[in-house]
């Protein structure tokens, strides 16, 4: 599309939206998988959703703050590729955590917990930086004219 060109299409706004939700508790799931399902008995979506796990006192509790850290900085990329706008970032990245606050709060009430904002606000603001760099830097590349010129 081009960029100069502005069409509001909400199936696509809406679509972008999923696809970021899911490709980042996608991710989130690998991580935990990796970090946190060797340190615990079961695996259950406590460790997604529930504020009580992001604690700093166990090992346990670190690998589930990684977890969530190197998730934010997945989605930064999965923002890149599928966003591809840097005025966008913002509202995308706030978007994903607005939700997933939203289900936090379904499943395990209101999050009381520092270490839950704390965790939640470094990730928001990790993912819409280096989004927002990845995609600046791919808008001020260079448009090679030459060969879009014929030979006059």
């Amino acid at each position: 599309m081009f960029y100069g060109a502005v069409v509001w299409d909400p199936w696509l706004i809406v679509s972008q939206i999923v696809c970021l939700q899911c490709l980042y508790y996608l991710t989130l799931g690998l991580f935990m998988a990796v970090l946190v399902s060797a340190r615990v008995p079961r695996m259950s979506l406590v460790y997604f959703f529930d504020f009580s796990t992001l604690v700093t006192s166990t090992v346990t509790g670190w690998c589930a703050i990684a977890s969530f850290l190197l998730s934010s900085l997945a989605g930064a990329g999965y923002l890149f590729h599928l966003i591809e706008r840097a005025k966008k970032c913002l509202d995308f990245s706030a978007t994903l955590y607005i939700i997933h606050l939203f289900i936090c709060i379904i499943y395990g009430g209101w999050p009381s917990s520092i270490t839950w904002w704390v965790v939640n606000i470094t990730g928001l603001a990790l993912m819409l930086l280096l989004s927002n760099r990845l995609c600046i830097m791919r808008e001020l590349q260079e448009i090679p004219i030459a060969r879009l010129r014929s030979n006059v």
